[in-house]
């Protein structure tokens, strides 16, 4: 699949996700928005990028060890350097806050390495240190044991559930202070050059409310509105 153009990623980030979940329900797809899931830092909300998939599974003692945690080939860590660059690594750990999902080191090293986001259904750990990274992070809330006492990491990269939404790897997924929106990567472009067009048409709607007018033929639109919104668009700036 084909890497998001530069006008699709800008309108995504320009759009909210309460805007895109709308375009979504016009195409029949009603569930999209993750479930349950908080920015870390109000300052780093916005992301735009690819799912990369990681999947845990419950534990199961004799495999789970902080021994096997420390191999190289560890799952949870080949994730972490396996997410590709401008992709958002995306979490199944069937909403279990029981252990963390990842700390600050691993988040850090997602950072570091040009990766767009994380998101988890469970929870981070050390999240003030994920705060502090100014790196958009979302989970259910802080989850302070070690990820090997609750999760099993699966595999990697293949269809997954994070928030009660299906996720498949290449989906795009954006993000804003309300929460997390999955959208299937071949209606990535239409739905962001629709959501744009409504987030504009929004703004003059917004704007004739604040002056005292009814949303009674104003929002949703009419052909009237959207008459009367093609001048205010084309007006001349001030």
């Amino acid at each position: 699949m084909s890497a998001l153009s530069p006008q699709t990623q800008a309108q995504l980030r320009a759009v909210s996700i309460s805007t895109l979940s709308t375009v979504l329900f016009k195409r029949g797809l009603r569930n999209r928005v993750m479930q349950g899931v908080g920015p870390l830092s109000p300052s780093a909300v916005r992301m735009v990028g690819p799912a990369f998939t990681l999947r845990f599974i419950p534990a199961r003692e004799d495999l789970d060890t902080m021994e096997d945690y420390a191999l190289p080939t560890h799952v949870q860590r080949r994730a972490i350097e396996e997410c590709p660059a401008e992709h958002v690594l995306v979490i199944d750990a069937r909403g279990d806050r029981g252990a963390a999902s990842a700390g600050d080191i691993m988040i850090a090293r997602l950072k570091a390495r040009g990766c767009a986001g994380a998101v988890t259904d469970g929870g981070f750990r050390d999240t003030a240190d994920i705060a502090a990274l100014g790196f958009p992070a979302f989970h259910s809330g802080p989850a302070t044991p070690s990820s090997p006492i609750r999760h099993h990491p699966a595999d990697l990269n293949l269809p997954i559930g994070c928030g009660g939404v299906a996720v498949y790897p290449g989906d795009i997924v954006v993000s804003d202070s309300d929460g997390v929106i999955v959208i299937p990567r071949h209606l990535a472009d239409e739905v962001a050059a629709e959501a744009m067009a409504m987030t504009e048409y929004e703004a003059f709607a917004a704007e004739q409310v604040a002056q005292g007018r009814s949303i009674l033929g104003l929002f949703p639109s009419t052909e009237e509105s959207r008459a009367e919104f093609a001048l205010w668009k084309d007006r001349p700036a001030v």
